[in-house]
């Protein structure tokens, strides 16, 4: 797929990871629909705001009216609460799967008929290695983000025949608001975008965007005791 020239929408484009691809795609060419929930918060040039909250069927309508002419989707808007699947709040635990899988796979849902109709082009939702490991204090995030993979592997094999190629990118921690109180290692994001852009461009289905996802990665085929060597 050629940047130069595409028409995309990136969802949560107003701060974050999604600043940074909204940021990415239009240095390399692409026309921007930057999403978020309240759109004047979007304050990147060059750009056009679209109010869009994923968990909303009638702003993600609204939304799909307005930019009718995407060949370029990149799922990113996401939260994360903290909850513990054990003793969290459930209204927290279900607003993580509600935006990370019902709310991506909504606005997937109202901009694939609309990408294949304009030629084709590609969805990218942004996963995390957390979709492929995952711990407690992380329970709820993780389960969002592995229910989306699986979505994404689905939507990949229905949507292919219809010229929209699903891509996914894994990365793990990344330097934003979200992880501001992690003390991990923590990945550029400018950086991620980059070759998040990069892995569209050379129709990557799978983009492992840093060393964390590629270990796990690896891991997966050792099982539980590759994954999780501190059980007993």
């Amino acid at each position: 797929m050629k940047i130069a020239g595409s028409t995309a929408l990136v969802t949560g484009a107003n701060r974050g990871f999604g600043r940074h691809l909204a940021a990415e795609l239009l240095a390399r060419g692409a026309t921007v629909y930057a999403g978020a929930r309240n759109p004047d918060t979007v304050d990147l040039p060059g750009v056009t705001p679209v109010r869009l909250d994923i968990t909303d069927p009638a702003s993600v309508a609204a939304a799909a009216e307005l930019a009718g002419d995407v060949t370029l989707l990149v799922n990113n808007a996401g939260v994360s609460t903290g909850a513990d699947l054990l003793d969290g709040d459930l209204a927290e635990i279900r607003l993580e799967l509600e935006t990370h899988y019902l709310g991506t796979l909504s606005v997937v849902r109202a901009f694939a008929p609309r990408i294949a109709a304009n030629g084709g082009g590609t969805v990218l939702n942004i996963l995390s290695a957390l979709s492929w490991i995952t711990f407690p204090e992380v329970g709820a995030y993780g389960a969002a983000k592995a229910a989306e993979w699986s979505m994404t592997n689905a939507l990949r094999a229905q949507l292919a025949g219809r010229g929209v190629r699903v891509a996914g990118l894994h990365v793990g921690y990344m330097d934003t608001d979200m992880t501001a109180r992690v003390t991990a290692p923590k990945s550029d994001p400018a950086e991620i975008a980059r070759l998040a852009v990069d892995g569209i461009e050379t129709d990557r289905y799978e983009i492992v965007a840093d060393e964390t996802s590629r270990q796990v990665l690896a891991g997966l085929s050792g099982g539980v005791a590759a994954l999780y060597p501190a059980l007993p």
